[in-house]
């Protein structure tokens, strides 16, 4: 039960946290640290309103002061749970760099998350958010969650080596993961995905899946052969 709206949720929408021995809060993103805990819906504004109200004590039943960057540290621990998880998925080949890449994996059906840097350029995105709208009407499926969570600063930092321009997570245990992160990480600064917006001429149609709530659903695989159908350019590198 969320501390601040008292409603009942899935843990998976909720952060856990516990009481430290310096009297602290600690946010338990893996709900896994013993002792008693408390939960509170993952968005940045609970986190603050608990702050300020100081709900933890109460919640925990000890003498607790949150600190109040907790949002902070909150918002660093998921980016850096996502890196994490986009380190594993590259290495299992299920996180891949690069527009031709992912124009690929997007016309194959492959793609299951599309990610972008903050700034990268427009045209780049134009692109491959015609590939996606594209194979969506094509087949009538949902189009894929698009992310662009990242500036460049934030992530050389978080990724090191591994920042990119363009990126895309590809199906699989490791890819899942990935989507996931971002998911989770885009509902706590709560911001929206990206969706492809571009009006393609003779295309038409919605933005099936769109919006936090349907990031990582609804994505998959059908019909591979027919996603190039639509006469899009592949976007440049």
């Amino acid at each position: 039960m969320c501390i601040l709206t008292r409603a009942r949720g899935d843990s998976a929408d909720l952060i856990r946290f516990v009481g430290g021995p310096d009297g602290t809060v600690i946010p338990d993103l893996r709900q896994r640290l013993p002792g008693r805990g408390c939960w509170l819906r993952a968005d940045r504004a609970a986190v603050e309103t608990a702050v300020r109200k100081n709900l933890f004590a109460r919640a925990l039943k000890t003498a607790v002061t949150p600190p109040q960057d907790l949002g902070d540290r909150i918002d660093a621990l998921l980016l850096a749970d996502l890196a994490g998880m986009m380190g594993l998925a590259r290495k299992s080949g299920q996180f891949v760099s690069g527009a031709s890449k992912a124009d690929a994996a997007i016309r194959s059906g492959d793609a299951i998350g599309l990610f972008h840097a903050a700034h990268a350029a427009a045209d780049g995105v134009r692109k491959l958010a015609q590939a996606i709208k594209a194979r969506a009407l094509t087949l009538d499926e949902p189009e894929i969650p698009v992310f662009r969570l990242l500036a460049r600063e934030e992530m050389e930092r978080a990724l090191g080596d591994g920042a990119f321009i363009h990126a895309t997570a590809l199906a699989g245990q490791a890819g899942e993961g990935v989507v996931k992160r971002a998911k989770r990480l885009v509902d706590f600064r709560a911001t929206a995905p990206v969706q492809a917006q571009i009006e393609t001429p003779g295309l038409s149609g919605g933005n099936a899946g769109s919006g936090s709530n349907g990031a990582g659903k609804g994505y998959g695989r059908k019909g591979r052969a027919a996603a190039g159908a639509a006469d899009v350019p592949p976007a440049e590198d």
